[in-house]
């Protein structure tokens, strides 16, 4: 039996990664995702004790069009995930699936020295990760 090949999560993972803050209205936020094609957004810590969050394009779906809401009357803060679950670099692929699957997420930032370099989801996971599919 061999063993499949070590695939960090730095190889597949998106680095453009765009930063917004909570008090951004979701109008806006939706204005930027559109802008620089992202599903995801980064929230900001409000200082340095404070946690980063995440708004994900379900989180709009579920949280506002779900719920009739006015996306230019809610704010990022109010429908986002904080704090979130963030993952290494240098983690195999596999774990990094497995770690999804268990804690029931499909998008986490990836974070070295405590800065977010990128985000990671199952969709870069499987059509990044996955060996020989050209």
């Amino acid at each position: 039996m061999s063993n499949p090949e070590w695939v960090p999560v730095r190889k597949v993972m998106r680095t453009n990664v765009t930063h917004v803050d909570g008090r951004t209205s979701v109008f806006e936020a939706l204005r930027i995702m559109k802008r620089v094609q992202a599903t995801s957004l980064i929230v900001d810590k409000r200082h340095e004790h404070d946690e980063i969050g995440m708004l994900l394009f379900s989180d709009i779906a579920k949280q506002v069009i779900a719920k009739d809401r006015a996306p230019e009357r809610v704010n990022v803060f109010e429908i986002m995930a904080k704090p979130v679950i963030t993952v290494r670099p240098d983690m195999d692929i596999r774990y990094c699936a497995r770690l999804f699957d268990k804690v029931g997420i499909s998008h986490a930032p990836v974070l070295e020295h405590d800065d977010v370099i990128g985000i990671v989801s199952y969709y870069l996971l499987v059509l990044e990760g996955l060996p020989n599919l050209d």
